[in-house]
């Protein structure tokens, strides 16, 4: 069967399985809504969390990245993971013993103040519509290729499916919908992988066949090194950002992830404090099968598509070549007239322009791998984009009905009224974020960690000071998430968008412009910074939160009667 015909069947199967889980687990009051009736066990949250945490940023661009990046995407490879440890340690186990529905729901009562969950709530949509514009983006991708359908049709796709389960399902439904597409994007990531270490190496695990020889006898990096430097590009090895540049981006990503608002609700779906701590080390051990292999990943795509089209005729390209230029996403453009492709980093010589973002998708395609090893990679990668949108709409929709409807307009509403509301917030949600997959402002790793950069410039501080800085007050936290997310906003907007500069965008996103050499991906570690500094200066200045408030902080880190935590 060709390709087409196996991913239909393939993206038909696992789509069927998502809308049955979803019908199956159908939730029927807010709690199970907001946080699955807080049941789930260790084992699947920790694989529901995986699935959440392992976006079409991981599945698709990560591997892109590191593999046009080199040694300079590692960052993505080292903020993320480190960031992943850091909320399970830190955070998490706190967060979960306060057992409350959503991350402004934490911040609220925290800081006594309903204007501080109107801030919070602000801060979550604005880094859930960031992040899910690069979901939606990715599912553009595969549909537009794997079923020759535009990616505005492959994202109005994939917008029903999330619609249906997220709605319907709520928490409950995307639980046990992510723990299947964990399974999916799994075996989808690390088939090709395994196919492709045993063609280059010999060795059926990729994580050591990224460090083999190949037949020819040399080491597959300085192989590549090597491709690299005929090429023109800087060795693959070796990187060309600045050091103050890669530990900014790498601080932000990690940073931004212990205050993503959607891995956050994961740790509130449990029954026990143990359990939240059970469940962080499980997705841990789950994550780390995709983040060991994307390098190798990496490698073994850069090195096939280099030796496939430099210096080939255009005329013998194989049909993958073609497949992806009707996407756009390849561009050859023929300067000199010769019939040759003449890949090249002199922008003024180079004919080939390739997204990042298809390397892991056309990878099976490069090393010409069996058709349904394709259509499972597009598989997966749905499963990605499609698990961490849910999650997404999850917290935009609790953060309308619970946080705004049910905690400031009308308290007095039923759980059927808030439960309607939830719902209708996710379809309104989805909506926009459709909008925004299909006009998206960059590739999809580079939409998400922006929403990482927002994520540590408002959240990181109000979380970390609300557990473990009793003095910290709602004036602090207020002033400090409002300086901390303005400031992001400014710096991205100014740099990646050039609304504050002239139209330049892009250009002077990659200019001397930036402040301190730091890039808008990194520069939510700053606006962090002056979030703290911002919150723990306006609190030394204004009264001290309530007694019983200060009693409810120390109540949340001692560890006795971190059993049951009471809602």
């Amino acid at each position: 069967m060709d390709i087409q015909t196996w991913t239909w069947i393939l993206v038909g199967l696992t789509f069927s399985v998502y809308i049955g889980i979803a019908i199956w687990s159908r939730a029927s009051s807010t709690g199970e809504f907001y946080v699955a009736g807080k049941g789930v066990h260790p084992i699947a949250n920790g694989l529901a969390t995986a699935a959440d945490w392992m976006s079409a940023a991981s599945f698709i661009s990560m591997a892109g990245i590191i593999s046009f990046g080199g040694y300079d995407g590692s960052v993505y490879l080292m903020g993320w993971t480190g960031g992943y440890v850091l909320l399970a340690l830190l955070l998490a186990p706190y967060l979960r013993k306060f057992g409350k529905f959503t991350v402004p729901d934490f911040i609220g009562d925290r800081y006594y103040s309903n204007n501080a969950r109107v801030v919070a709530v602000f801060c979550a949509l604005l880094i859930s519509f960031t992040y899910v514009a690069g979901q939606m983006q990715g599912v553009g991708i595969v549909f537009s290729r794997f079923l020759e359908v535009d990616i505005t049709t492959g994202v109005l796709i994939g917008m029903v499916i999330v619609l249906f389960y997220a709605v319907l399902g709520g928490m409950k439904g995307i639980t046990y919908t992510q723990v299947a597409q964990y399974c999916v994007l799994i075996f989808a990531f690390m088939v090709p992988a395994i196919f492709i270490s045993i063609q280059m190496t010999g060795n059926p695990i990729p994580q050591i066949g990224f460090g083999s020889t190949g037949a020819d006898g040399i080491y597959l990096l300085d192989k590549l090194d090597g491709l690299h430097r005929e090429l023109g590009f800087n060795a693959y090895t070796s990187g060309s950002k600045s050091k103050v540049d890669v530990f900014f981006i790498t601080a932000a990503l990690m940073l931004g992830t212990a205050g993503l608002p959607h891995v956050i609700v994961r740790f509130f779906t449990v029954k026990k404090v143990s359990d939240a701590r059970k469940s962080a080390g499980w997705a841990l051990l789950f994550i780390a099968v995709l983040y060991t292999t994307a390098p190798a990943i990496a490698l073994f795509a850069r090195t096939n598509l280099i030796e496939t089209v430099s210096e080939k005729k255009y005329s013998d390209m194989p049909e993958w070549f073609t497949k992806w230029e009707t996407t756009g996403l390849i561009r050859f453009d023929d300067k000199n007239g010769d019939g040759l492709i003449q890949y090249v980093a002199n922008k003024e010589k180079n004919e080939l322009d390739v997204n990042r973002d298809i390397m892991v998708l056309a990878n099976p395609e490069i090393a010409n791998l069996p058709n349904w090893v394709i259509a499972l990679v597009a598989a997966g990668g749905l499963a990605a984009a499609l698990s961490t949108a849910a999650g997404l709409l999850l917290v935009i929709s609790s953060s309308v009905s619970h946080d705004i409807i049910k905690k400031i307009i009308n308290p007095s509403i039923t759980d059927k009224g808030e439960l309607i509301a939830a719902r209708v917030s996710a379809f309104v949600g989805v909506c926009i974020a459709g909008y925004f997959g299909i006009n998206p402002p960059g590739f999809v790793a580079a939409v998400v960690a922006l929403a990482f950069g927002l994520a540590a410039a408002s959240f990181f501080p109000a979380i970390v000071l609300g557990i473990f800085y009793k003095r910290m007050n709602k004036e602090g936290a207020i002033a400090g998430m409002i300086s901390g997310i303005l400031l992001m906003l400014f710096y991205m907007l100014k740099f990646k968008f050039g609304l504050f500069d002239g139209g330049k965008g892009v250009v002077a996103a990659l200019s001397s412009d930036w402040w301190f050499g730091i890039s808008p991906e990194g520069f939510g570690s700053i606006a962090m910074l002056v979030n703290f500094i911002v919150a723990i200066t306006v609190s030394k200045f204004t009264s001290a939160p309530p007694e019983s408030i200060q009693k409810l902080v120390d109540n949340i880190r001692i560890p006795s009667g971190a059993g049951e935590a009471t809602h």
